[in-house]
């Protein structure tokens, strides 16, 4: 993994990161269960993870020491420090596209849980949306729903549950990043430093507002159905017994 700054250590309010701490909540906690142990793999995207408070021993592990508190491991998802079959789930938060190889990362899962564990992967949707903000947080790649559960499942893990995120924001999300990506065409993304944290769109507190209203619709579906578009993608899966 690389060394890159989360954007949510400078912005843990930022709209995106509540939304998505609350949809991740209703697509998973149904299959978090009451673990012994669950690590918390990226933990310096600390307001995705606030929901899992509470459920068992919580291990943090991020390759970036800032976003990390007290007992928090810094390492990499590419070689967890931890015995095999150790963590009853895993939680995984827009992590593994910035991973590679990418079956490496999902070995690793794997082999940390115990069976019968729970792997919960949020990833970005879709390469055709990708812009330099892909690059300057080092994405190697996004996803679509078959994209990640097809990776997942050649790893072993059955697949519980997958939907994408966003849907009632994404017509906005690929207006934004398409008109983002003609303008970008001619230029080459500018280079940050390796402890750069890249900067968030800057939204004013009514568009804010209304963006947040919005994925209202997104938790009103989501108990009940998958939704077939988005900009995030989301699973739940498990390791055999």
């Amino acid at each position: 993994m690389t060394e890159a700054g989360s954007p949510s250590i400078q912005s843990p309010d930022y709209w995106w990161y509540r939304a998505r701490a609350s949809l991740l909540e209703v697509v998973l906690s149904e299959h978090v269960g009451e673990p012994r142990r669950l690590l918390d793999v990226g933990s310096a995207d600390g307001p995705s993870v606030s929901w899992l408070r509470g459920h068992g021993k919580q291990v943090a592990l991020d390759v970036d020491p800032r976003g990390l508190g007290p007992g928090g491991v810094c390492g990499s998802a590419l070689e967890l420090p931890f015995v095999d079959e150790v963590f009853d789930v895993v939680a995984a938060f827009d992590v593994i596209e910035h991973c590679d190889p990418e079956d490496q990362a999902l070995a690793e899962v794997y082999r940390v849980l115990t069976p019968g564990g729970r792997f919960l992967m949020s990833v970005p949707a879709y390469q055709w949306a990708w812009t330099h903000f892909d690059d300057h947080n080092h994405h190697f790649r996004r996803y679509t729903r078959a994209r990640a559960t097809r990776a997942l499942k050649a790893s072993g893990f059955e697949i519980v549950r997958s939907t994408y995120l966003f849907g009632s924001t994404f017509p906005m999300f690929a207006a934004s990043r398409l008109l983002t990506r003609l303008k970008q065409a001619s230029r080459p993304a500018a280079a940050l430093g390796p402890d750069a944290v890249p900067a968030l769109p800057d939204l004013s507190p009514m568009v804010e507002k209304a963006l947040l209203r919005l994925t209202d619709l997104d938790r009103a579906v989501l108990p009940s159905r998958n939704l077939p578009f988005g900009s995030s993608v989301v699973v739940a899966a498990r390791k055999p017994y």
